[in-house]
């Protein structure tokens, strides 16, 4: 019957009522782990606990196989053979799930190692490089804000140039009005000429600006390439 001892270890009623204690206390502990896990925290003394308790319980079901095996009613046996075979299905799935939570835990591991890694490898060689990033990235800036300069400057240069054909027209019509008046009056020839000899200066000193602005702008767009 189920009253057998086998070693001291008690019947075998007891023994499988220790086994299920102890395997309810592994997998509420397997529970906590994974809930653990899904905090990003970790408990190495609560899974060796585990451990020790799966261990632990597989020895039970070493014996609880030794003494179901001693019982000479059939259905009696067959009974426990069962319940054992249960408690051990079930030590087997917790271990699974204790080592799939080790394995996981140890990669975490690696992967933190080798992420500290690198920020220590970025103190040297890789500070180097970032340097070297900051650099190109302030020289960027520097062409982008030069480039912004020239625009503004070619805008203004291009707005001066807009005002002074707008003076010209306006000093045109009145030099015009002026020599109808000298006309009338007989101006002599030579304050004639001095006027056109001026309307002529005006007039190259705008071809010259409208040129130097176009040079500016062709030297801009070569140099921004």
């Amino acid at each position: 019957m189920a009253s057998g001892n086998v070693g001291g270890g008690g019947t075998l009623s007891e023994v499988y009522s220790s086994a299920r204690r102890i395997l309810l206390k592994a997998r509420d502990g397997i529970e906590r782990l994974e809930r653990f896990e899904s905090s990003s925290m970790d408990s190495p003394d609560l899974a060796s606990s585990v451990k020790r308790d799966i261990t632990e319980v597989q020895s039970l079901c070493s014996n609880m196989d030794s003494l179901w095996r001693s019982i000479h009613v059939k259905s009696q046996r067959d009974l426990w053979r069962r319940k054992t075979e249960q408690v051990g299905e079930e030590t087997e799935y917790l271990n699974q799930s204790l080592e799939k939570y080790m394995s996981r835990n140890q990669r975490k591991m690696m992967e933190a190692k080798e992420r500290a890694d690198l920020l220590g490898r970025a103190s040297g060689e890789g500070a180097y490089i970032l340097q070297i990033f900051d650099e190109e990235a302030q020289a960027m800036n520097s062409v982008k804000n030069s480039k912004r300069m020239l625009e503004d400057s070619f805008s203004s240069g291009v707005a001066i140039l807009s005002k002074y054909a707008e003076q010209r027209d306006r000093l045109k019509s009145a030099q015009r009005k002026a020599l109808d008046v000298l006309n009338t009056v007989g101006l002599s020839n030579s304050v004639l000429r001095l006027i056109e000899r001026r309307n002529r200066v005006d007039t190259w000193i705008k071809y010259a600006g409208m040129i130097a602005t176009v040079v500016v702008l062709f030297l801009f767009i070569r140099w921004t390439r």
